[in-house]
C-alpha cells in the first residue's frame, strides 16, 4: 500500500469512527406527576409557568448528555430542577403527610450493572435524589429509611433545611381538604383505612422522575416525591422501591413511574416493563402500554411511566387524565406536555 492509499484509508477510517459518534443516541424523558389534571383547572399563566418549568428540567439534563456526560448525571440534574420546585410533589413542593409535616422518598438506578440506591420518609434533605445517590455510590446497602437516612447524609456532609422549608400553600390547602373527607368517613365506619380507601386519586398521587440514555450507552432513572396527602403511620410508596417504581438495565430500559403507588409497588412495574423488553422482545411502547392500559387500568391502578432503550426510543404512557412531561433526543426537539391530548 502506498504513501497515498494509506492516507486515503486513516481519512474513510476517522470519517467513519466520526460518524459513528455521530449516530449514537442520547435521549432523556421526565415526569411530574400523572393524575386528574384538567385543562380548566388552569390559568394560561399556570399552563405556561408548569410548561416552562417541564421544558427547564428536561433541557439542562439532555445538556449533560450532550456535552458527554453520564446518564446518572442528566437524571440527577433533571430531577434537581423539579425538586427545587414548588410546582410538583418531591422536594419543595412535597404534600403533607396527616400530622402536617413532610416525608419524602426517592431512588436512582444505573443500567450498567443494577446498583441502585434509595432513601424513604426523610425530613431534612432538600434535594433527596441526591442523598439516594449518595446511598448507592458510597454505602453497603440499597435503601435507608427515616432518621438512618439522615444520619447517613450527616456523615457524607449534606446540607439540611428545616422541615419547613417544603411548606406551600396549595398543598396546605389539600391536606386540610383530605382530612375533612378522611374525618368525615371516618364518622360513618370509623376505620381510618377504610376511609382512606375512599378518598380520591388526586391525593394519593403525585412524583417527579427523570430516564436517560448516554452517548456511551449506558442507561439510568430516578423517580423522587413527597408520598401521598395525609399519609400516616410511616406510608412509604412505589418512588424508593426498585422495581416499583424506579429500574434501569442496559439490557432493556430505564422506567421511572407515577401514580397510586401500592399497585405500582404489586405489580412491580417498572421491572414487569423492562422484562417485557428484555425477554419477550417487545418495544417500550408496547411493553409500556399493556403494564399501564392492560395490567393496572382493570384492577383499579392509575398513573404512567416514562422509558427510554438503549436506541433512543421514548415512550411516555399514562391511564389519568393527564401527566406532567417532557422529552428531549438526539433524533427529537424538545416536547413538553400536560394533558392528553398533547
Amino acid at each position: 500500500m502506498n504513501k497515498k492509499t494509506l492516507l486515503a484509508a486513516i481519512g474513510i477510517a476517522i470519517s467513519s469512527f466520526g460518524a459513528m459518534a455521530q449516530t449514537q443516541p442520547i435521549a432523556i424523558a421526565i415526569h411530574g406527576g400523572a393524575g386528574t389534571i384538567e385543562k380548566s383547572r388552569f390559568t394560561p399563566e399556570q399552563e405556561k409557568a408548569y410548561r416552562a418549568k417541564l421544558k427547564e428540567a428536561v433541557e439542562v439534563g439532555y445538556k449533560v448528555l450532550e456535552s458527554g456526560g453520564e446518564s446518572l448525571d442528566a437524571v440527577t440534574a433533571a430531577i434537581n430542577i423539579l425538586e427545587d420546585s414548588p410546582f410538583f410533589n418531591a422536594g419543595k413542593g412535597a404534600v403533607y403527610t396527616y400530622d402536617g409535616s413532610h416525608e419524602l422518598d426517592a431512588s436512582i438506578m444505573d443500567g450498567r450493572n443494577r446498583q441502585a440506591g434509595a432513601v424513604a420518609g426523610v425530613k431534612t434533605v432538600k434535594n433527596p435524589i441526591d442523598l439516594a445517590r449518595s446511598v448507592m455510590e458510597n454505602s453497603v446497602h440499597v435503601m435507608l429509611s427515616g432518621k438512618g437516612a439522615e444520619q447517613f447524609a450527616k456523615q457524607q456532609d449534606f446540607d439540611f433545611v428545616d422541615n419547613s422549608y417544603f411548606d406551600t400553600k396549595h398543598r396546605y390547602e389539600a391536606l386540610i381538604k383530605a382530612k375533612q373527607k378522611l374525618d368525615a368517613a371516618n364518622k360513618t365506619s370509623k376505620d381510618y383505612q377504610a376511609a382512606h380507601q375512599a378518598l380520591a386519586n388526586e391525593y394519593k398521587m403525585g412524583t417527579v422522575g427523570a430516564v436517560a440514555l448516554d452517548k456511551n450507552g449506558n442507561l439510568a432513572a430516578g423517580t423522587s416525591t413527597g408520598g401521598m396527602t395525609a399519609k400516616r403511620f410511616g406510608r412509604v410508596g412505589d418512588s424508593p422501591v426498585i422495581g416499583a417504581g424506579t429500574f434501569a438495565d442496559n439490557r432493556s430500559c430505564a422506567v421511572s413511574a407515577t401514580g397510586h403507588g401500592e399497585y405500582f409497588i404489586r405489580y412491580s412495574v417498572a421491572s414487569d416493563i423492562c422484562a417485557r423488553v428484555e425477554y419477550q422482545g417487545k418495544s417500550i411502547e408496547q411493553a409500556g402500554k399493556e403494564v399501564i392500559h392492560d395490567v393496572l387500568m382493570p384492577i383499579g391502578g392509575t398513573g404512567g411511566v416514562i422509558i427510554v432503550d438503549t436506541k433512543g426510543n421514548i415512550s411516555m404512557p399514562f391511564n389519568t387524565k393527564g401527566m406532567y412531561r417532557a422529552s428531549k433526543s438526539s433524533s427529537q426537539e424538545t416536547q413538553v406536555g400536560i394533558f392528553k391530548d398533547d
